[in-house]
């Protein structure tokens, strides 16, 4: 037997006594909990852009930033240029008011801690004239 374990079970029964016994639970080291999963939508009523956070945690979908993006040529290309801004409300909900502009937008909310982060399909804003 080496001496760090003989001197572990040497020990043993003054922890014990003391209180200080092995008792099973998380330990320090644990592994944070997974992020919870987050969703964003995004829905156009002629150029008023709109839509939600959705998540289990509350905390991941209340008073979230709103990024939208407005499509330039293919999606994720490098030229998608950033539209506007917006924080979702306590339900959720967020809304950019009338932008006027037409043409092809998305939403993304960044991760954070305990979230993760999320990109809409592409919608089409039209006046409706």
């Amino acid at each position: 037997m080496n001496r760090s374990r003989l001197g572990a079970l040497a020990l043993a029964p003054l922890l014990a006594a003391a209180g200080l016994a092995a008792v099973p639970g998380p330990s320090v080291g644990a592994a944070p909990a997974a992020p919870a999963a987050r969703t964003v939508t995004i829905r156009a009523e002629n150029t008023d852009l709109s839509g939600s956070v959705r998540s289990s945690r509350a905390s991941c979908r209340s008073e979230v930033p709103v990024v939208v993006f407005k499509q330039k040529g293919s999606r994720g290309g490098g030229d998608d240029r950033r539209f506007a801004m917006d924080t979702s409300g306590p339900d959720g909900a967020w809304d950019t008011g009338n932008t006027g502009t037409e043409g092809r937008f998305y939403a993304r909310v960044a991760p954070s801690p305990g979230c993760q982060g999320d990109t809409s399909p592409t919608i089409r804003a039209e006046r409706d004239d």
